[in-house]
């Protein structure tokens, strides 16, 4: 099947950027306070629950998915971007990174404990949200969690340039609530939002949403609910 444009013009588009961007971005360290508590909140409740590893999509240079490692996290790293993964496995050669797209992920159904969607969702047209938010559900263990992070409000973006070099790629702002209908739409429960107003180096409204896929009524607990207590 022919690749959608808009995921090669992201491929090429990061691909040109990398390096500015890891000069230009700070780590994680240096991000705000209510978004460092939702990853430590995140990374404490996959670990609680304990159903897989997590997958820290659109993970670019890798900062985030070791930042989640340092948290007591089980991680791994997935971009499109070839020259992303070069990066990322050089900074942090303990950690697993590989090339893929969010459409379409090299993992087997309820494989995973977490999704990590860290502004990395902004560049897919609202058209194949549905799909992305598709392969979290099945990728997702029954009580996986997933962290989403991002620009939120009602605009197409066209830039030109980016992190100092020419680009290709698009972005789209959705109102939270629209992602929040899409989520539930692909079967995960939202039960944690966070949204905040432009400050700092964010220039613009942006919003965390914790969401779950449900876990799996235990057969014999829902046998025995169904019946009672039974005789004594």
């Amino acid at each position: 099947m022919t690749e959608p444009s808009y995921l090669t013009a992201v491929r090429e588009s990061y691909d040109t950027v990398a390096a500015d961007y890891v000069a230009r971005v700070p780590p994680p360290a240096a991000m705000d306070p209510l978004s460092r508590a939702m990853l430590a909140g995140f990374a404490e409740l996959v670990r609680a629950a304990g159903p897989g590893p997590v997958a820290d999509l659109g993970c670019g240079p890798g900062r985030v998915t070791a930042y989640l490692a340092g948290l007591g996290v089980s991680a791994f790293g997935v971009d499109l971007s070839p020259r992303m993964v070069e990066l990322a496995r050089h900074a942090y050669p303990d950690l697993r990174f590989s090339e893929g797209s969010m459409t379409a992920l090299d993992t087997g159904d309820d494989e995973l404990g977490g999704v990590l969607a860290w502004y990395s969702t902004h560049h897919t047209p609202p058209r194949w949200l549905p799909a992305v938010f598709a392969e979290f559900h099945r990728t997702l263990a029954p009580g996986g969690y997933l962290l989403w992070g991002d620009y939120v409000g009602d605009e197409r973006l066209a830039p030109t340039r980016g992190y100092g070099r020419p680009v290709s790629y698009e972005s789209y702002l959705l109102p939270l609530d629209r992602v929040v209908g899409l989520l539930e739409q692909a079967g995960l429960v939202v039960t944690a939002r966070v949204e905040q107003e432009p400050g700092g180096r964010v220039n613009r409204p942006h919003a965390c949403l914790l969401a779950r896929k449900p876990p799996r009524a235990d057969a014999a607990t829902s046998v025995a609910r169904r019946q009672g207590a039974g005789p004594r």
